[in-house]
């Protein structure tokens, strides 16, 4: 499972013109599923999400994390993370996961972070969606439950 994780000031997704989703301060999830993730890369990305230090303190350092601050989450799908480019101009997506499991483990995604107490919105998944991102520093990280960066 990977995710880009963005660091926001606020954040919105629309759909057919309507926002089916929309935050304040916190984190704009984007999410890939392959085809091999299961529960255990769920609880990660969850986890890492929900902990990540990121805001800054009263020192001016990356140390509270979206739990701190009170922060939100807008929680996408989005299947091209996994996206396969090292060949050709094409990438491969042979390694996401089907439609069905993919929709299975991003609503266990947006589940769990609920369940810590953090305000979710979301987009909609297998939708044409307009996603307005407004990246506070720029801070974007990477994460990737088989920790291969």
């Amino acid at each position: 499972m990977r995710a880009v994780v963005q660091r926001v000031t606020d954040a919105d997704v629309t759909v057919d013109g309507e926002i089916t989703g929309s935050i304040k301060k916190g984190f704009v999830v984007l999410l890939g599923v392959e085809e091999a993730d299961d529960i255990a890369d769920v609880r990660y990305i969850a986890d890492k999400v929900s902990g990540l230090r990121i805001f800054e303190d009263e020192h001016e350092k990356m140390n509270l994390s979206l739990m701190d601050v009170g922060g939100q989450v807008l929680a996408v799908s989005q299947f091209t993370l996994l996206g396969d480019a090292r060949k050709g101009k094409r990438p491969s997506f042979i390694k996401a996961a089907r439609p069905e499991k993919a929709k299975e483990l991003y609503d266990e995604f947006v589940r769990q972070i609920k369940e810590k107490g953090i305000f979710t919105g979301e987009g909609v998944f297998q939708a044409d969606m307009l996603v307005r991102i407004n990246n506070d520093g720029p801070v974007t990280i990477l994460l990737d439950s088989k920790k291969l960066f």
